[in-house]
């Protein structure tokens, strides 16, 4: 789809325990019949980005066995109990002496956002300074692209499952909106529900 020089690196965060799924790590949910991280990192990669980092946490050894993540640098979260703050710094920390510009962050169990919007929040890419974020009807959602300049000041308020909330909150202002709603649905995969409505 786009083309991407290496700037812009893929961030996968895949580390969930799937606590509302009865402790079923969420990187190895089945979805057309692989790991779901499998797909996630799959999209990242058909959208344009050439390097992509996936952040393990549960199970880290059984997704390592079970997936076939060819290419992808696997980043361990050894502190992702704490939620999906310590996965988004270890990941943004390990994308620091690579060359990216940008990270384009994407979260395992949302299998409803395809390469097509992910490549179109790719394209918003301008420089290490860029803020961008899908939207679905003008409300901010994921995935999300960071530019390098930015790593810093997100990884110093990523706690919790906040993530990089708290940072893009304080910088509204700057922010990109890239509207996905026509290609692309922002659920999450958190309950048996959920698995047997957008799983297959």
């Amino acid at each position: 789809m786009t083309e991407n020089d290496g700037r812009v690196a893929g961030l996968l965060l895949a580390a969930g325990g799937g606590r509302r799924l009865g402790g079923r790590p969420k990187a190895l949910l089945e979805h057309r019949g692989r790991p779901l991280v499998e797909y996630a990192a799959g999209v990242l990669r058909d959208a344009g980005c050439t390097r992509v980092h996936v952040v393990l946490g549960a199970a880290a050894d059984a997704v390592r066995e079970r997936a076939d993540l060819p290419g992808c640098v696997l980043v361990d979260n050894p502190e992702w109990e704490e939620g999906m703050g310590s996965s988004l710094r270890a990941g943004l920390e390990s994308l620091r002496g690579t060359g990216a510009g940008a990270a384009l962050v994407s979260l395992v169990d949302q299998p409803g956002i395809g390469p097509e919007a992910t490549a179109r929040l790719l394209a918003a890419h301008r420089s290490p300074a860029t803020l961008a974020a899908a939207s679905y009807e003008g409300k901010r959602g994921h995935p999300v692209l960071l530019g390098a300049d930015h790593w810093a000041g997100i990884a110093a308020t990523a706690t919790g499952d906040q993530g990089a909330r708290a940072y893009l909150k304080a910088h509204a202002d700057a922010i990109t909106l890239v509207e996905c709603a026509d290609v692309a649905q922002p659920y999450d995969v958190d309950t048996a529900a959920d698995l047997a409505r957008y799983l297959q």
